[in-house]
């Protein structure tokens, strides 16, 4: 053996890594001109494809995203919603878009109340709202897009025809969805195609959405919403009950929206409005600014108790004051000024709270994929993606090839509150995209996937990039923390303050030390989320990329 090689073994502990982590991780893709990370590595490829012909990280997202809506169902799809973050170079800006859809102008709230309802089932026509994907790609593209849409979604096509195969995780949660879908007018024609689920490995073609995708590509995003796409949904909606029609479809538009942000230690972290829950996040930030986390050190005790407590605090915030800003005017800037985190601060004690109380601030005159893309423009998108609960509502219309979602599940039945149910509102939403900015620059677009987890996860990629020094793909593959049960948008309430799981990575001394501070643990698989990231290197002049290993994607840079 090498005598210097021999040497290190002798200093070093076997299983240290060379990066220093204590947790597996990664080298970061770095490339020059542009950059994709996806959760799909076909989409990944289709997103540079375009990059390399000219299209704009915009063009590309559409490409990536198209290509998640073949082959990870299980997550997105023409049914769901959209939104996105875009940093514009020529106006030195960044600029959010809303994709998400209301609910159906002929459901009201006391159709729940005649049937006994008190909360909306998670499945078939009840909870299916306007999707907002499509008109999502075609208000983006009109705005940011370079080539034209038959271009951007003929990988998708072509996938479609051809047959693609499935990968590891989809397989996994592909037979989830089946087992609770499978009996779903049309579902079973569409997603079983050899009468079950599609194994790892295994091709899947779907002609019923490269038809789809043939005819938006030709004839734009009216097909959908006023044509012969809204004419099918609105005939298979009434032939199963169903109460999303063609004028609901006829009627919506998603809306360009001003991003909000706090300032962490120097950087400004940025997300969406409500009625996302995307202000969950900068409300932990803020609460969370006020102790030195570098000193605690990453994975100490400290350090997850503080988390967990600032979580509770704005989740509690989350549940009564998020919705939709047409109908509540929730009061975004008293929620995300220092003052009003100060104030929320002091509830933390050295013990586990069960719950907190609401704040009060004064009100001023806010599953799935996540994907990143940027181009040689310097153009950054950070967008997500989702049918809501993998594969939607099980409603599946007319030869169209993709599943309706259900995201009108997240409404409260409980009349007076934010959040409360009403015909044409959108839904309280857990999909959201976030985005870094330093000294007015860009720098970072990313996001994690998986319902409640989002904001948790956003909040611990800040820390584990701005705290404690990590790289952008050490910030993604460091183990996390995820507190479920706090009090929630759809009426239900915290209980005995909730669980708290811990990823493995974590020193395996921490779960004793969080339970004699009186957190309850709990036992999680597969919800700590899932991270894409993007960074800019001014000083370089290149591009890093992030994929983490909980989904089945990459990240791919030229």
């Amino acid at each position: 053996m090498n005598f210097a090689v021999f040497a290190l073994l002798a200093v070093a502990p076997l299983g240290d890594r060379v990066t220093g982590r204590s947790f597996a991780t990664r080298s970061e893709v770095i490339a020059r001109h542009g950059m994709a990370a996806t959760s799909i590595p076909l989409a990944t490829a289709a997103a540079v494809d375009i990059l390399k012909a000219g299209g704009s990280a915009v063009d590309a997202a559409i490409a990536a995203n198209a290509v998640q809506a073949l082959l990870e169902p299980t997550g997105c799809g023409l049914g769901g919603d959209l939104y996105a973050l875009v940093w514009d170079p020529k106006a030195r800006e960044l600029v959010g878009y809303n994709g998400s859809g209301r609910s159906p102008a002929s459901l009201t709230a006391e159709e729940f109340e005649r049937r006994k309802l008190t909360r909306i089932p998670p499945l078939g026509p009840l909870p299916v709202s306007v999707p907002g994907c499509v008109d999502g790609w075609f208000a983006l593209h009109a705005r940011f897009g370079k080539l034209p849409m038959e271009r951007v979604l003929a990988p998708a096509i072509a996938h479609a025809r051809e047959g693609a195969p499935i990968t590891e995780l989809v397989a996994h949660y592909w037979a989830i969805g089946a087992e609770k879908l499978g009996a779903y007018p049309g579902f079973a024609e569409t997603f079983l195609p050899a009468g079950r689920p599609l194994r790892k490995g295994e091709l899947f073609a779907n002609p019923r959405l490269a038809a789809t995708l043939e005819l938006l590509a030709k004839e734009g995003r009216d097909a959908f919403y006023k044509g012969d796409i809204a004419r099918r949904i609105d005939a298979y909606m009434k032939a199963n009950g169903g109460f999303l029609a063609y004028e609901d479809l006829a009627a919506h538009s998603g809306e360009w929206v001003r991003p909000v942000s706090v300032n962490y230690r120097g950087y400004d972290v940025w997300e969406l409005p409500p009625n996302g829950q995307g202000i969950a996040a900068l409300q932990m930030l803020n609460v969370l600014e006020g102790y030195d986390l570098a000193r605690l050190g990453f994975g100490s005790l400290e350090h997850a108790h503080l988390f967990i407590e600032a979580k509770k605090l704005a989740f509690e915030d989350r549940a009564r004051l998020y919705a939709d800003l047409e109908f509540m005017k929730t009061p975004v800037q008293a929620l995300l000024s220092k003052e009003y985190a100060a104030t929320r601060r002091k509830l933390i004690g050295e013990r586990a709270a069960n719950s907190y109380p609401a704040g009060n601030p004064a009100i001023d005159e806010g599953d799935t994929i996540y994907l990143t893309t940027a181009d040689a423009s310097g153009m950054m998108v950070s967008w997500i993606q989702s049918n809501y609960r993998g594969m939607g509502s099980g409603m599946t219309p007319g030869e169209l090839g993709f599943v309706l979602q259900d995201r009108g599940e997240m409404f409260d039945l409980t009349p007076g509150r934010a959040n409360s149910y009403a015909p044409r509102k959108r839904p309280f939403h857990t999909i959201i995209p976030a985005f870094i900015t330093k000294d007015g620059e860009p720098l970072v677009s990313f996001g994690v996937m998986g319902g409640a987890t989002q904001p948790q996860g956003h909040v611990q990629i800040v820390m584990n990039l701005v705290d404690f020094g990590m790289n952008l793909q050490e910030a993604g593959d460091a183990p996390r923390y995820l507190h479920e049960g706090s009090s929630e948008p759809t009426g239900e309430e915290m209980k005995d303050g909730g669980r708290v799981s811990l990823e493995a990575g974590f020193e395996p001394g921490l779960a004793r030390q969080l339970a004699n501070k009186g957190h309850k643990l709990g036992y999680d698989v597969g919800a700590f989320g899932g991270y894409q990231a993007i960074r800019w290197d001014k000083s370089l002049g290149v591009y890093f990329g992030a994929s983490e290993s909980r989904k089945d994607g990459c990240a791919l840079g030229y």
